[in-house]
């Protein structure tokens, strides 16, 4: 190994993925060890760390170009020693001083004074918070005040977040490009307009509102006209993705939804109030969109919330066909909720985007009006290379022996389909046409009776759903 030229020996070190492999392989000699501490620039700690503040110093002057750290305390007990505190927090600031992406997960030791010493950390330009339930908007403003190159930064059940000044503080910096806020519970959609000219250079935005708190958030009247006031240009926008929210003209995302010209990627989550003109207007405006998720809340929750409830229909379909030639990947699915009446997607509205879009991928759940005919006309989806079917009960056998017939098919998911049989997938089994087949809970099909259908079958049946 001592005479192993030095861009060979770095080349096995990079061959190297797993982590429990690049630790094996630096105890075989002392020169790829000390390759090994140069080379490393990410690691993943957690539980293991005892005791937690020396041992993560440890680690950071033995790998001392480390760039990437997550430190997760997942499924920790008091019996495994004491987590990271905040004085383990400011010795790791000053002993990591490349570092560029942090993650905090359940780390419920740590309060607002430990995560100010992050602002030492002048190259960090991502930081990721999970369940740190100590933290509050002051520790994240002094993160933000700090950290002057921060692009991306996710919170995840951040519950003691209520103050907003670290929004109006990132506006005004315009770094920002990946936020995420997930069930935060003091934060709402209203908050967003504190983003400010922050939203011309937003690439990904993902939003999610804690369901059993969506209809107890107050809206700020001010902050409603704010919006309506304020020009919202997104045109940066690349992914978008909204959970639970309530979409109303005038407030909060709806307002975003227009504007984002050159959207790739959007996400729609039982996201009350979305209407067809939503999403005529985003079709028209985002020409490059790839892949389009809805799952739409059930007609019996609407009358709640909203005076006029109107749902999707075959309007926004249509124009999704129409003005977005990109369209690789469409999901669509209704909640538990909905009865096969109230389904507002027909057959011919998902076969005009099966017609006028290269789809690779397709996914329905809970869409009663899509079947068999459906899947005869998906044998001329030239593209298609995944479909998926969940709870589409007017599928039978009849319909799934045309996947045979497929151009392109390779990946195929059944879940909680009641219509179809073994006799469904007899046309696929021994062609290997398929290269993945999936089967959950499918009370007709048998693990026995799918064998060869694909070069992977996944199996699992648990019929506890039906009762």
């Amino acid at each position: 190994m001592d005479d192993l030229p030095e861009q060979v020996a770095w080349d096995i070190l990079y061959r190297i993925n797993r982590t429990v492999d690049k630790n094996t392989v630096s105890l075989t000699c002392k020169r790829l060890h000390e390759l090994d501490n140069e080379q490393r620039k990410s690691i993943r700690v957690g539980c293991g760390l005892n005791p937690a503040n020396e041992a993560l110093i440890t680690l950071c002057h033995r790998f001392r170009n480390l760039e990437k750290v997550e430190i997760s305390y997942s499924g920790w007990m008091s019996k495994l020693g004491k987590q990271l505190d905040d004085k383990g927090l400011l010795d790791f600031s000053v002993s990591c001083p490349v570092l560029t992406d942090l993650t905090l997960s359940y780390c419920t030791f740590i309060t607002d004074a430990g995560l100010s010493h992050l602002a030492k950390c002048s190259h960090l330009s991502a930081l990721k918070l999970n369940f740190t339930p100590r933290i509050s908007g002051f520790g994240i403003l002094s993160v933000v005040v700090g950290c002057k190159n921060l692009s991306l930064l996710h919170l995840i059940r951040c519950l003691n977040i209520t103050s907003m000044e670290w929004l109006e503080y990132l506006g005004k910096l315009e770094t920002l490009e990946d936020l995420c806020i997930k069930n935060c519970r003091a934060i709402g959609e209203g908050d967003l307009i504190k983003l400010g000219r922050t939203w011309r250079k937003l690439k990904r935005l993902q939003f999610e509102v804690d369901a059993n708190y969506r209809y107890m958030r107050v809206y700020d009247r001010l902050a409603v006209d704010q919006w309506q006031k304020q020009w919202v240009p997104c045109n940066s926008m690349l992914e978008l993705n909204l959970v639970n929210g309530i979409i109303s003209p005038g407030r909060g995302l709806a307002c975003v939804l227009g504007e984002c010209k050159n959207l790739e990627k959007i996400h729609l989550d039982m996201c009350v109030g979305v209407k067809d003109s939503d999403i005529i207007g985003l079709a028209r405006q985002s020409s490059n969109l790839k892949s389009i998720s809805l799952r739409v809340p059930s007609d019996l929750s609407l009358p709640l919330l909203m005076n006029n409830p109107i749902r999707l229909t075959d309007e926004c379909l249509t124009a999704l066909a129409e003005n977005c030639s990109n369209l690789e990947s469409v999901r669509l699915s209704f909640s538990d909720g909905e009865f096969p009446s109230f389904s507002s997607f027909t057959l011919h509205g998902i076969l005009t985007l099966v017609q006028k879009c290269p789809l690779r991928e397709l996914a329905l759940d809970h869409v009663y009006s899509f079947n068999d005919i459906g899947m005869e006309a998906l044998c001329s989806a030239e593209c298609l290379e995944t479909l998926e079917l969940t709870r589409c009960q007017e599928i039978t056998d009849e319909g799934l022996q045309l996947v045979g017939q497929f151009p392109k098919l390779c990946v195929l998911k059944l879940s909680k389909c009641l219509g179809v049989s073994n006799d469904g997938l007899k046309t696929v089994v021994g062609s290997h046409k398929l290269k993945v087949l999936t089967v959950d809970d499918c009370p007709q099909i048998s693990e026995r009776g799918i064998q060869g259908a694909a070069d992977s079958v996944i199996f699992k049946q648990d019929l506890s759903w039906m009762y």
